[in-house]
C-alpha cells in the first residue's frame, strides 16, 4: 500500500531518504509558513505576535494535533524544550508520586539521554535513588513493589524493538509504579494509544517522523485525571498559573499548562504545524500497513543479495517499529558508501545500519531501487575506501 504524499515533500532529486527515522525531510508547505511568520507576523506585527497571531497557545493548539496521531485527548500534551528536558520533567513528577519508592526501571535499549537524565536527577535528589537497567525482554519481570517508575522508549532506536505498551503499562501499574513513555520512534511511525493504554506520562520529539525540522520542540503528555496533582521541577514562568502578574512565588498553572517553561520558540513550531499538514486524512493504520510492507521486502530482498549483512531488528513485524537494522562489521563506512550514491541511512555503534521507512515518501521502486545500490556497495566492497571509515562528528 502506498501513500501518496511523496509530493508534499521537497526531496532532493536523486536521493533515496531512508533516514526519517532520524531527520524527517523538509515538507514543501514550511518555507513558505516561515516566510509568513517571519515577514509579516514578527516582521509586521512585533511583540503584537505574541497576541494577534496566537504564538503564546501555539504550544497547546499545534500539540493537539500531535495528540491525535498518539491517541491522547485534546488539551493533555503541550510543546516546548528538548525531549531530555521533558524526560527530566516527567521523570522527576513521577518520582514525587511515589515516595516511598527508590527504583526507576528502564532497560538496555532506552536512548542513553533518557538514562542520563535518570542518572542526573538521581544525584540531585540525593535520596538513595536507583537507576535499575536491564534487557528489554527483562522489563516486565524486573517490576517489582520497589519500582517507583518505568520509563521506556517505545521503539528502540539502534534496531528498532518495540516494546509491547499496554502489557508493559498494566504490569507496571500493578505493581503501584507509574509508566513513562518515550515516543521518539513512535510518533507518526506506528499507532500509539497512550490513551488506551493508561499510562501517566508520554514525551517524544517532532523532528523525526513528524519532519518538524531540526531543533524543533519536544513534546509531553500528562494523564487528565493527574494534571492537576503533577508538581514540575522545572517551574517555568510561563508554566505558572498566571505568567504576566510577574508573582515572586510559583503557583502551577492548570493541567498540561504547568508543564511549560520558558519561551516557545516560535518560529520552530511555526515550522511543526506546516509539517504536520502532511497527516491531514491520513490515518496511523494505512501508515502502519504500508510500512510493514516496506520493511519486509526490503528485509526480504538485502537478505537474499547481500549475504554479509545481519538481520539486527526483530524478524516478527509485531515487534518492529518502522526501522530496519542491519549488522556490519563496516557499518558505517558501509553506509558513507551508501549515502555517496544517494542512498541515506545512518550508522549506530557499534556496527548497526539503520534504515527508516516512512510511507508519506518512501514506495517500493525506493526500496528496490536502495537494495540495487547496497547490492553493489557490498559485492564489490565499494566501501573499503579510505574516505569512508573517517568517522565523522555525526554518525
Amino acid at each position: 500500500m502506498n501513500l501518496p504524499r511523496k509530493h508534499l515533500f521537497d526531496l532532493p532529486d536523486g536521493v533515496i531518504y531512508l533516514d526519517g527515522n532520524s531527520l524527517g525531510p523538509l515538507p514543501r508547505a514550511v518555507p513558505e509558513r516561515i516566510a509568513k511568520v517571519t515577514a509579516q507576523e514578527w516582521g509586521q506585527h512585533l511583540i503584537r505576535g505574541w497576541n494577534v497571531d496566537g504564538w503564546m497557545a501555539q504550544p497547546v493548539t499545534v500539540a493537539d494535533r500531535i495528540a491525535r496521531l498518539i491517541g491522547c485527548p485534546a488539551g493533555s500534551v503541550v510543546l516546548g524544550d528538548t525531549l531530555s528536558v521533558k524526560v527530566y520533567q516527567a521523570l522527576s513528577a513521577a518520582v514525587q508520586m511515589r515516595p516511598d519508592r527508590r527504583v526507576i526501571l528502564s532497560d538496555s535499549g532506552n536512548f542513553p539521554s533518557d538514562l542520563y537524565m535518570a542518572q542526573g536527577l538521581i544525584a540531585q535528589l540525593g535520596q538513595g535513588h536507583e537507576l535499575r537497567v536491564v534487557a528489554p525482554e527483562a522489563v516486565a519481570g524486573a517490576i517489582d513493589d520497589n519500582v517507583a517508575v518505568v520509563m521506556l522508549t517505545h521503539v528502540d532506536y539502534r534496531t528498532g524493538r518495540m516494546h509491547e505498551m499496554n502489557a508493559i503499562t498494566a504490569r507496571a501499574h500493578a505493581a503501584g509504579a507509574l509508566m513513562i513513555w518515550d515516543l521518539a520512534h513512535s510518533a507518526g511511525a506506528v499507532p500509539v494509544d497512550i490513551a488506551g493504554s493508561g499510562a501517566e506520562f508520554a514525551v517524544g520529539c517532532t523532528y523525526k517522523y513528524l519532519n518538524g525540522g531540526p531543533g524543533a520542540p519536544a513534546f509531553i503528555h500528562v494523564r487528565p485525571d493527574i494534571a492537576e496533582s503533577v508538581q514540575p521541577a522545572l517551574s517555568g514562568w510561563l508554566g505558572h498559573d498566571a505568567p504576566f502578574a510577574f508573582e515572586p512565588g510559583y503557583r502551577p498553572g492548570p493541567g498540561i499548562e504547568r508543564m511549560r517553561v520558558g519561551t516557545p520558540p516560535v518560529l520552530q513550531i511555526a515550522a511543526l504545524d506546516a509539517a504536520l499538514s502532511v497527516w491531514d486524512g491520513v490515518e496511523m493504520a494505512d501508515v502502519r500497513a504500508a510500512s510493514v510492507a516496506l520493511c519486509e521486502l526490503f528485509i526480504t530482498q538485502v537478505e537474499a543479495r547481500c549475504p554479509g549483512l545481519r538481520l539486527a531488528s526483530p524478524r516478527d513485524v509485531g515487534q518492529r517499529g518502522s526501522q530496519v537494522s542491519f549488522a556490519f562489521e563496516h557499518g558505517y563506512a558501509a553506509m558513507q558508501a551508501l549515502i555517496a550514491r544517494g542512498v541515506i541511512g545512518d550508522f549506530r555503534a557499534p556496527d548497526i545500519m539503520r534504515f527508516g521507512f516512512t510511507p508519506l515518501y518512501i514506495d517500493e521502486g525506493d526500496v528496490r531501487a536502495a537494495v540495487d545500490v547496497l547490492e553493489a556497495v557490498m559485492r564489490d566492497r565499494l566501501w573499503d575506501a579510505p574516505d569512508y571509515h573517517a568517522r565523522a562528528r555525526v554518525t
